[in-house]
């Protein structure tokens, strides 16, 4: 499916905001950035090309009009990624302390068409994952998994996405017999490794895109008769399972939705089940800072999505679920090479992303994104676990 078939509405970047209001707010966020440069080393890092297009972007609409500045052109950064990094690393300081106070009367806050309701998600999830799997297939592996990888010292990538989900399986006993619901398909590859130990699966996605193509490599695999791929909210799903899986899909439930998540998971457990989550992680203090805020990630990449802390699933699970969490693995530097390496194939591939109906300013915002999202984990700001979550006895 092509860009023009299925493009969400992103917004116009044609008006730089202007105005009074907008001249004092880019007065103050040209000394901040000039400030925040210095101070971090960075000034043979970034070139700007239109100052006072940044500085009005940054002073109206904070790190959103940061990153749609670098979509206009109007800043670059010889290697994007280092420079995020530094920033990621010094995120918390980027704005004086003092001056931090006044985040929640200046910051934008999510739309109400955000909010990951069960009227809204469907849309939210099309957005990103409904875009086309042929553009998608363009710097995903062969496997086409969507989540980091588990490397070892010389895998490539296939074999490291592999040896995530065998590690998520085994933890997760899954084995022959065993009745599996996974909650976000992606595009097949951990149903037919689970199939493929003898388990039957239950697969539910919003993405009818995820779900065609998903239905195509099961049934090439020869596991059409033990894996179904329904689209369906984790909310309806019935049944009761053995194994409960989802990778890297919490971080679309929104923060108020969480303990309907983890409760839904607790209702879909047979006793004695067990629950693999694999979920990005952000620190706690940050996490609190920032919930209910408007990202460029938001408005651009994943609307109505929030990122949880390691200490909220605890306290989320510990409140409104009989779930623990009782085995955790840390991985965060294997999804920097995960996201070094789909950017790479990304930017190999920009004549056949146009080819498929996407233009320029897409290929800098899916560029921006891939980079942003590296150098969180590469800044060790951001972390992804594997949880294995089984009740108390």
């Amino acid at each position: 499916m092509t860009l023009t078939q299925n493009r969400p509405a992103w917004p116009s970047l044609e008006d730089v905001p202007h105005g009074a209001r907008t001249a004092v707010s880019a007065y103050v966020a040209r000394g901040l950035f000039r400030s925040a440069i210095r101070r971090l080393g960075l000034e043979d890092s970034v070139t700007v090309h239109r100052p006072d297009e940044l500085y009005a972007r940054l002073g109206r609409d904070g790190l959103i009009g940061f990153g749609e500045a670098y979509l206009t052109g109007a800043w670059e950064a010889e290697d994007l990624t280092a420079f995020l990094t530094v920033l990621a690393s010094d995120v918390a300081d980027l704005v004086p302390r003092p001056l931090q106070r006044f985040r929640r009367l200046v910051g934008r806050r999510a739309p109400s068409a955000h909010r990951p309701s069960e009227d809204h998600t469907r849309a939210l999830v099309a957005h990103h994952y409904d875009l086309s799997n042929d553009l998608f297939s363009l710097f995903l592996d062969e496997t086409m998994s969507y989540s980091s990888a588990l490397f070892d010292t010389g895998t490539d990538l296939a074999v490291a996405q592999r040896r995530k989900i065998d590690r998520l399986l085994d933890v997760t006993e899954v084995g022959p017999g065993t009745r599996v619901l996974e909650i976000g398909t992606g595009w097949g590859e951990l149903a037919i490794r689970a199939a493929a130990r003898g388990a039957t699966v239950r697969s539910v996605t919003l993405s009818s895109e995820q779900q065609a193509l998903a239905r195509e490599r099961i049934a090439a695999a020869g596991y059409a008769d033990r894996v179904d791929v329904e689209l369906c909210d984790y909310r309806d799903v019935p049944g009761r399972y053995d194994v409960v899986l989802s990778v890297e899909m919490v971080e679309a439930v929104g923060h108020e939705f969480w303990p309907t998540y983890f409760a839904t998971v607790d209702r879909l457990l047979a006793p004695g089940g067990r629950a693999g989550i694999q979920a990005i992680l952000m620190p706690h203090d940050r996490m609190l800072a920032t919930r209910g805020s408007f990202t460029w990630i938001n408005k651009y990449i994943f609307p109505g999505g929030f990122l949880p802390s390691a200490q909220a699933i605890d306290e989320v699970t510990a409140e409104h679920t009989s779930l623990r969490v009782t085995d955790r693995l840390a991985f965060g530097r294997d999804y920097a090479e995960t996201l070094r390496r789909w950017d790479e194939a990304f930017l190999a591939g920009a004549d056949d992303v146009l080819t498929l109906g996407f233009d320029e300013t897409f290929l800098r915002m899916w560029h921006f994104y891939l980079c942003y999202s590296r150098a969180g984990f590469a800044s060790g700001y951001l972390d992804v676990q594997q949880l294995l979550l089984t009740r108390e006895a």
